[in-house]
């Protein structure tokens, strides 16, 4: 059965938007139900345009719609995924898709502890939070972290998408240009978790890394260490010999995306270098 704010949804639309704590072209928002909290069944427009941010809704009544956008405009942001983590104390609300005014269960309440990430569609809507109907809302906050993710090809796409597959030639030389991390290293230990794998690895050369995932043993040190996850799905193992790692950064953690042995990519990219086919250049000196 619907709840009244759901059942009622395109009445509320058409005549209770609230305006009062509007957020417009900003990465993160943070406001308050109790600003109408005598108007249980409002409902407020919330619009933040960064590929990335937070939420914070203290005291949750009504609802909030929160429109996620990139802040460019290009053909490419339709392609866009999003993902969000919800804090391990959020509470107070279910989370919704909206797509003209229909709606899909995204998150309940409960679920929301668990701190999973879940990534849909830009296109699929905007998030529609609820708040749920408490006697005391007093520590009720509900909360979560965003990302705007680019399912372009390579590693990056295979994160979200089919990651546990072996990367195509194109999609490893691809990858070394799109990565969030590029490092050439081995695996020192394999963890199967609850619901991922966690790959142990010691990097011998950085060429990139959008965050600090991987950490240096000291000034005069040349290498780094760092984990990788990977779905548990995947069934990885560990291996002898050189990696080139490559992966998307998600909420401070690296995820594997292309993983050739060294020799293999080095033997690849050579070729594509005799034949100016390369997408970028690397240092392989």
């Amino acid at each position: 059965m619907l709840s009244p704010i759901l059942a009622s949804l395109s009445l509320l639309l058409l005549s209770r938007i609230s305006s009062g704590q509007y957020s417009s072209d900003q990465c993160s928002w943070k406001g308050s139900g109790l600003t109408h909290e005598g108007h249980s069944r409002d409902v407020e427009q919330v619009y933040l345009r960064c590929s990335q941010g937070s939420l914070q809704w203290l005291y949750p009544t009504g609802a909030i719609i929160v429109n996620l956008r990139p802040n460019t405009v290009s053909p490419a942001a339709a392609r866009l995924s999003v993902c969000i983590k919800p804090s391990a104390n959020s509470s107070g609300a279910n989370i919704y898709l909206d797509r003209s005014g229909k709606l899909r269960l995204l998150l309940r309440e409960e679920d929301q502890a668990w701190g999973k990430v879940h990534c849909f569609g830009i296109q699929e809507g905007a998030l529609f939070i609820e708040a749920i109907q408490h006697t005391d809302i007093s520590r009720r906050i509900t909360a979560f972290q965003y990302e705007l993710v680019s399912d372009r090809p390579g590693a990056a796409a295979r994160s979200l998408g089919a990651p546990c597959q072996p990367c195509t030639d194109a999609e490893m030389l691809l990858a070394v240009c799109t990565s969030d991390f590029v490092a050439r290293g081995s695996t020192k230990k394999v963890e199967q978790q609850e619901e991922h794998t966690s790959v142990t690895v010691e990097i011998s050369r950085l060429y990139r890394q959008k965050t600090q995932v991987f950490a240096s043993g000291g000034v005069r040190a040349r290498s780094w260490t760092g984990r990788i996850k990977m779905p548990i799905q995947c069934g990885v193992k560990s291996a002898e010999g050189d990696f080139l790692f490559t992966g998307t950064v998600r909420f401070g953690e690296a995820w594997m995306g292309c993983a050739p042995r060294y020799k293999d990519f080095l033997r690849l990219f050579r070729e594509a270098q005799q034949q100016g086919t390369n997408p970028c250049h690397v240092d392989t000196d």
